[in-house]
């Protein structure tokens, strides 16, 4: 009996599509002169009308969509005009979208959404975590308690309260799948990635948020529309405000040291770009009107900057200065505990059609 029968017998629930998938190899991981490890996955590339224009693997992939999701989870406050009413500056918009680090600006700036919107702390369900950027200095966090407010998906669970708020819904149950709030994400979610409601596969997320898988194609739609420099039909102006937000203050969107920093700094306000959990990477490409996703099946994120940098170069968006900016993504060095080189990160991504111009 195959593995993917084992795993439907004993997991009716688990979508056979995802058992089905054929990834494609994305990233080699070297140690001297012999392959250590290899990555699976897949990439897709669509314009805004959902048309797919390269790929490599399986680019209907069933996908969580995990911290990708992000800006469309901002959507219905944005369109609401819950900006306004509260206040945010574009900073505070950008933290919408973060999957940030938990640096002192991050939760001031936090706390500061929470009290616009008349709530505090408290009311964050997101849960506590140490702060990542103790990590990405190498430092030994302080132990426990930790503040919600530095856990990185306040910004998120933040804009949720306030449009709880600017609507007159329960704050209490704002995680709920049926609650308003969450329904009107779900639409969202639907209208972005032209994914029926029923066809959203529902999940709950790090944060205990719903989140939801779409084909992965569908994913690099959502990011094409995210990018797109005109008025949605049904958001309005919400998707470019928090792109414009988004690739103004990527620092807020993550954090020092983070890939989607590096990234949409390197695009220089073209590129939106979010990373998800589990080896997920939505990129919408404002001037090429494109959205690409991208899938590391087994969910290591090590393989995502060797081949997002491989995949913006076959789709020639890298130019001098992008690739002289993004140097350390095309061959990531690994090093052991002493310092020392043992071997590199190598994409192995091949599109499977011609790549488009940026112009």
């Amino acid at each position: 009996m195959s593995a993917p029968s084992v795993i439907a017998a004993t997991f009716p629930s688990v979508s056979a599509a995802g058992l089905d998938a054929r990834h494609a190899p994305l990233a080699v991981v070297t140690r001297g002169g012999a392959v250590d490890s290899l990555h699976v996955g897949s990439v897709a590339v669509v314009d805004r009308h959902g048309r797919l224009l390269h790929s490599t693997g399986d680019p209907a992939f069933p996908t969580m969509t995990r911290s990708t999701l992000k800006p469309f989870q901002a959507m219905p406050f944005v369109a609401a005009d819950g900006i306004r009413r509260f206040g945010y500056t574009d900073i505070e918009v950008a933290l919408l979208c973060a999957s940030h680090s938990g640096e002192p600006r991050h939760v001031a700036a936090v706390a500061d959404m929470l009290a616009k919107a008349g709530n505090a702390a408290d009311d964050l369900q997101c849960g506590t975590q140490a702060p990542r950027f103790y990590e990405l200095r190498g430092e030994v966090p302080p132990p426990p308690p930790y503040s919600p407010l530095a856990h990185n998906c306040s910004g998120k669970h933040s804009g949720m309260l306030a449009y709880c708020v600017h609507c007159g819904l329960p704050k209490e149950s704002y995680l709920a799948y049926d609650h308003p709030l969450q329904q009107a994400i779900r639409r969202a979610v639907a209208h972005f990635t032209s994914t029926p409601e029923s066809d959203l596969v529902s999940g709950i997320d790090g944060c205990s948020a719903p989140n939801y898988a779409v084909p992965l194609e569908r994913l690099a739609l959502g990011f094409a529309r995210l990018a797109a420099r005109h008025e949605d039909a049904v958001y309005g102006w919400a998707p470019q405000i928090l792109a414009d937000a988004m690739t103004a203050h990527p620092e807020m969107v993550s954090g020092e040291g983070r890939s989607d920093l590096e990234l949409m700094r390197a695009g220089r306000g073209d590129w939106v770009a979010k990373i998800g959990a589990e080896g997920v990477q939505g990129i919408g490409i404002r001037g090429a009107g494109i959205g690409i996703a991208i899938k590391v099946a087994d969910g290591n994120k090590r393989a995502l900057r060797p081949v997002i940098a491989s995949v913006l170069e076959q789709l020639q968006l890298i130019d001098a200065r992008c690739r002289a900016e993004l140097a350390d993504w095309f061959e990531p060095v690994i090093r052991n505990y002493r310092g020392i080189a043992t071997g590199r990160i190598l994409s192995s991504v091949v599109l499977d059609k011609l790549p488009v111009s940026s112009s």
